[in-house]
């Protein structure tokens, strides 16, 4: 790979990728069951690594989009993993 093929590959990781961001205008009707289910299996994974609580925390958001008094988009859930992943990649948040 040549310095100027990385320096392209790493000239976004400041910015969103919002091309790989799902569309905010999908529709996610209430849903009471699968809420239920998400928030089961994210209290079931819920566990000591870092890894089992970032799935955990995830899935709870992703029951947000069916809650009716959730308060989140495709786009911020994207968003939110994409930090994590990035963060987790450099090593944690204290280096």
């Amino acid at each position: 790979m040549t310095e100027e093929s990385v320096d392209a590959e790493n000239a976004g990781d400041d910015e969103p990728d919002w091309q790989m961001a799902p569309d905010s205008d999908a529709e996610f009707p209430a849903d009471d069951e699968r809420v239920r289910v998400l928030r089961e299996v994210a209290e079931d994974v819920y566990g000591d690594s870092s890894e089992s609580r970032q799935l955990s925390a995830i899935l709870y958001r992703v029951s947000d989009l069916y809650d009716p008094d959730g308060d989140t988009s495709p786009e911020e859930i994207y968003l939110n993993v994409r930090h994590i992943m990035n963060i987790k990649e450099q090593g944690g948040l204290r280096r």
